[in-house]
Formats: C-alpha cells, sequence, structure tokens
C-alpha cells in the first residue's frame, strides 16, 4: 500500500516540533508500506531535507519516507492573514499532487483544518479512502479563543470541518473531546478511533546528556515549559506565578521558557520591567537536546489559557514528553490531563489564574522532594504503559490497514 500523507508542519526528531506523523509514517515503512510525506516549511520543523527548491519544492528519502517539501515559510508569529494565505497555498499545490501522484490511500493530519481539502478531492475525484486524523476542533477553538469572529468565515470553517468527517472512510481524534466532537457532527462512533499523542521513550531514555541553563543552581526547583509562547497556552499564568514566589522571597525555584511565539517579545518585556529573574527564556531545541533539558528538570509545566474547549479538546505534545522521561507535572486547567495528573499522582493540578495556588504547588515541589521523586516515578509507568510511541504508532497502522482493507471489499 501507497500511502498519500498531507502534513503541513511535518518535523523529524531533529526538529523542535512533534514528531507524532514521522513516528506513524515510520511504522508505516516498517510494516512494508510506501509513504509520501507532502509538508510546508515550518520555522520549528526539520524535515531532514536540505536540498535545492526546485519550481517551488525539494523531494527527498528520509529515513525510509519519501517526504515533498513546499518552498512555504509558516512562522505562528506570522499574522492571521499571512498563515491563511500559506495554507491556501499549501492547499494548491498539495491538490497538483493528488491528481498526480500514484498512491493507494490518502492521509491528511490537522492543523490547519484546510488539510482536509486534499482527502475530500481525493475522495470524490479520484475514488480513494481517505482518513482524517483530528489534533483540534476548529472551529470550536478559534471562536473560543475569539481569534476569529467573523460569522461568514466561522459557518465556512464548519462547513469545510463537516464535509471533511464526512468525505473520510475513518477518522482518528487525538483526546477523549475531540472524538466526541467528531461524533456530534453526525459521524457513526465506529468511524472514530482514539490515539492520543505518544511518549518518545527512545529519545527521552536519560541517555541524552543533561543540562541546565546559565544561572540555575543544581539545588534549584527547575520548572520547565516546552512549547509555543501564543495566546493559547496561557504563560501569562506562569509570570503571575514568578511575580508571587518573588514576593515569598523563594529564590530556589526557577522558571525555563523554551520555545517561539507571538507572544514571546510581551513575556520577555514583562519579565524585565517586573524584574522577575526566576524565569529565564530559551530558543527552541530539537528532540535530542529537549531530552537532555527534560532529564535535568525537577518539574514540568502543562498551562493554557482558561478556556473550557481545551479541557478535553487538546493533547499536548509537550505532556507526552514530559512523562516520557518521568517528570512530574503541573497542570493549570480542568480535564482529562488533570484528571489523569490526579488518578496517578503524578504530579500538580492547580484551579486556573490563581498565582497562589501555582505558588503553593511549587513551593510543595521543592520543599519535599521525596514526594516530588515518587510522581515522576509514576510519570514514567503512566509513559510506558499507556502511551508508549511504539505501540500507539502500531495501533494507527492497524486503522489504516484495516480501513483499506474494507474500502478493498466495497470495491469487489
Amino acid at each position: 500500500m501507497k500511502v498519500l500523507y498531507f502534513h503541513q508542519h511535518f518535523s523529524t526528531p531533529k526538529g523542535p516540533g512533534g514528531i507524532r506523523s514521522y513516528g506513524m509514517a515510520r511504522c508505516l515503512v516498517d510494516r512494508g508500506h510506501k509513504v509520501t510525506m507532502v509538508c510546508g516549511s515550518h520555522i520549528l520543523s526539520d524535515t531532514g531535507l536540505d536540498g535545492r527548491y526546485v519550481n517551488g519544492q525539494r523531494r527527498g528519502f528520509v529515513n525510509g519516507i519519501e517526504v515533498v517539501e513546499f518552498d512555504l515559510a509558516y512562522s505562528n508569529s506570522d499574522s492571521f492573514f499571512k498563515r491563511i494565505l500559506v495554507f491556501l497555498k499549501y492547499v494548491f499545490r498539495a491538490l497538483i499532487l493528488v491528481f498526480t501522484e500514484k498512491y493507494d490511500l490518502v492521509f491528511a493530519t490537522t492543523t490547519p483544518l484546510t488539510a482536509g481539502i486534499p482527502g475530500i478531492v481525493a475522495r470524490w475525484l479520484r475514488g480513494k479512502p481517505f482518513i482524517f486524523e483530528v489534533r483540534d476542533l476548529w472551529p470550536e477553538l478559534p471562536k473560543a479563543m475569539g481569534v476569529i469572529k467573523n460569522p461568514v468565515v466561522l459557518y465556512m470553517m464548519s462547513m469545510l470541518e463537516w464535509t471533511s468527517y464526512h468525505s473520510a472512510n475513518h477518522l482518528i481524534a487525538l483526546s477523549p473531546g475531540i472524538a466526541k466532537g467528531i461524533q456530534k457532527r453526525g459521524i457513526n462512533p465506529e468511524s472514530v478511533t482514539l490515539i492520543p499523542n505518544g511518549c518518545d521513550l527512545d529519545i527521552f531514555d536519560g541517555r541524552a546528556k543533561k543540562w541546565r541553563p546559565k544561572g540555575v543552581k543544581s539545588s534549584d526547583l527547575l520548572v520547565l515549559f516546552a512549547g509555543s509562547h501564543g495566546p493559547a497556552n496561557g504563560l501569562s499564568s506562569v509570570l503571575d506565578a514568578a511575580a508571587e514566589l518573588k514576593e515569598r522571597e523563594r529564590n530556589d525555584i526557577k522558571f525555563l521558557l523554551v520555545g517561539d511565539g507571538k507572544l514571546k517579545p510581551s513575556l520577555v518585556s514583562r519579565a524585565l520591567n517586573e524584574r522577575l529573574d526566576n524565569v529565564l527564556f530559551h530558543k527552541p531545541v530539537n528532540k535530542i537536546k529537549l531530552a537532555g533539558l527534560v532529564c535535568a528538570t525537577d518539574l514540568g509545566l502543562q498551562t493554557l489559557a482558561n478556556i473550557p474547549a481545551f479541557y478535553y479538546g487538546t493533547s499536548p505534545n509537550k505532556f507526552f514528553d514530559y512523562i516520557s522521561a518521568g517528570l512530574p507535572v503541573l497542570n493549570n486547567y480542568p480535564g482529562w490531563l488533570s484528571d489523569m495528573i490526579s488518578e496517578n499522582n503524578c504530579g500538580f493540578c492547580v484551579p486556573p489564574e490563581s498565582a497562589s495556588a501555582f505558588a503553593d504547588a511549587l513551593e510543595k515541589a521543592a520543599n519535599d522532594r521525596p514526594a516530588l521523586t515518587i510522581k515522576g516515578v509514576n510519570a514514567k509507568t503512566l509513559a510506558v504503559e499507556n502511551f508508549d510511541r511504539k505501540i500507539q504508532s502500531s495501533k494507527w497502522v492497524d486503522v489504516v490497514e484495516l480501513s483499506f482493507k474494507k474500502w478493498k471489499k466495497t470495491k469487489l
């Protein structure tokens, strides 16, 4: 079977971005299938290709995966309209491949939602089976955040969402809330499979060189956030907690924010203005270097803006990276991850927008290191027993193969 795989923000472990699609594609290759990965150029991605672009694209094999990379630079810091333009350019070029490539099945994963368009076209105009993976519920999330308010745009996105779901032979959801959201659009639950993000246990296995940034002592409680610095990530709550700890004179607790994003300049400015020298910022790092940092860290931060749509409708990469390394997690919003942390005693759950509760949890972590160590062991156990990337990838390939077999039977 040859799979035409559309993921605009694809990355290998050499980049700082998520590597779910890399793991899934590699599993397909290991099972004897062929994969053509179609992607763009994201500032936080490393596709594994370094050759020259010819006619706006470059192509090559990366660890058995054929990668087609369009010369379409993208950053979360770009303006809304610039990002929309990049999305549309990607779709246009992707559609050319839909009609020119030889393949048996199309797989497309969000974000953005427009990633489903090549699959829709392949299903109805080329008669190919289409599997759609939903990482976020659109337009529900941008509407809840107030990012998109135009009713016409929201309606068009809602129709694209409905069409993508109803065109797909099967759908994969990354969280319980996403699965329910898909079903609410009239999709049979049997056509939806929940496969959350996974843990890269072979990367976060403790072999990477451990490191801490300058200014952080070995005795300090190092608290890490590794991810995008955007409106959705709720990092103002981290600075609020840092300010609270400064007032309490807890100079032994340090925050490290690794990543980039639209709000990073304003966060850095605020930290400087308020003299929050307990907050450090670092540029994005690839998975290998991140593994060394995480293994030298005491606590991971899973923060989001206090928006109910996030509670069950997200599956953050960073959470799974943390527990892969046996790092306990502090979570600041309710939902399925908060429930998981509480049930498995692998971190702390604090109410949204409460700097005092946030600071209390960090003081508790700093004051009782043996208890924190136990939470870390529990986090590792959770990762190994429930979210091993290899097991998740194998389950994903099972779904793809079964969907293809069902489709072939309908053609007999």
